[in-house]
């Protein structure tokens, strides 16, 4: 009986364990977000205000691509034959 319990919190455990993939993913959205923001607001303030919006654009957008790419295509969203 105490192993059904256990294979119970052994999914729970697993989705907030730290593996490679999810620390990838937090580096991924913590550049992406944080990253291209901060660098988008020191360019500003050094007066290149389009340079700085471009470069978050780029980052947001490159870290959308890379979580579609490497964590949401390869999934099997198909339903049911």
């Amino acid at each position: 009986m105490s192993d059904d319990t256990r294979s119970e919190h052994d999914g729970d455990e697993r989705l907030f364990a730290l593996t490679r993939d999810n620390l990838l993913l937090a580096a991924i959205l913590l550049v992406g977000v944080a990253g291209s923001g901060i660098v988008r607001r020191l360019l500003g303030e050094l007066g290149y205000n389009d340079v700085g919006a471009l470069v978050f654009m780029f980052g947001y957008g490159g870290m959308i691509f890379a979580i579609w790419y490497g964590w949401i295509r390869p999934m099997d969203i198909s339903g049911p034959n």
